[in-house]
């Protein structure tokens, strides 16, 4: 496969919304995100919102790329409408991958559309707490970087859901694991990590973070998941700032925001 010239913003995102006179500080708690904009329904409302980020899920269905979450397994929305709606924004794109079929069909698609915004790639491509069934790692990897050798991966874990009385986070092994699978790559990589699991798995992430400076943490949440805006706090303080995005759900997202003064 050859690699494709995209015009993918292959940066840190807080440089082009910097740039873009979006936000006014290196903090990657003043990014907003739009979660799961699948349905056209609610593609337009992200296009609409005050969102920065808009996030969004791409399966198979009939071997066409659709947009859409499981257990769904088929949309009103195709990859390609949603993004020729997006491609006249401002607003960065998380395109998240349930399969390795999704995204062999759909990277033709995204070169196609030479996309000047901010582009991140996700799938869960290891084993986390939990977890079950991730996607193929080394085929994600060899097949989203030899088509888009810039372009910013988004990379995490398979979980289930943990009990809170539960001290599970993500081990050593876990992340070591991870580490050497990003150690030959070069571009951005933002690692994907689940609320109710980063505050007990401090010093694992940090040391994951220390290994480039290339690295984030992108701290995303279940809607049933129990995690409060204290651990969203401890985490605030525990790392960078600049080196931290949070995709979380309300109310949560709304009282962080405030309590920090965003």
């Amino acid at each position: 496969m050859t690699a494709c010239s995209t015009g993918f913003w292959s940066q840190n995102i807080l440089d082009y919304f910097l740039n873009t006179k979006q936000i006014k500080t290196r903090d990657g708690a003043e990014i907003i995100w739009y979660h799961r904009a699948n349905s056209k329904q609610h593609m337009k409302e992200a296009i609409q919102s005050a969102a920065h980020m808009i996030e969004a899920d791409v399966l198979l269905y009939d071997n066409h790329p659709v947009m859409a979450h499981p257990p769904e397994t088929n949309s009103d929305n195709t990859l390609k409408e949603w993004l020729n709606e997006i491609k006249n924004t401002n607003k960065g794109i998380k395109l998240d991958f349930k399969s390795l079929e999704a995204v062999n069909s759909s990277v033709k698609l995204l070169g196609d559309l030479h996309l000047r915004q901010p582009v991140w790639i996700n799938a869960d491509i290891l084993l986390g707490p939990k977890g079950n069934h991730p996607v193929d790692a080394k085929g994600f990897l060899d097949t989203v970087i030899s088509y888009f050798p810039d372009v910013t991966l988004s990379l995490g874990w398979t979980t289930g859901r943990i009990n809170s009385k539960c001290n599970t986070g993500y081990s050593l092994a876990m992340i070591q694991e991870m580490a050497e699978l990003c150690r030959d790559c070069t571009q951005p990589i933002t690692f994907a990590v689940r609320a109710d699991l980063v505050c007990r798995s401090k010093s694992e992430l940090l040391w994951l973070l220390q290994q480039s400076n290339r690295y984030t943490l992108t701290i995303w949440t279940g809607k049933d998941d129990e995690y409060s805006v204290d651990d969203l706090l401890f985490i605030r303080h525990s790392f960078d700032k600049c080196r931290v995005f949070y995709d979380i759900l309300e109310p949560q997202n709304s009282e962080f925001r405030k309590a920090i003064g965003i």
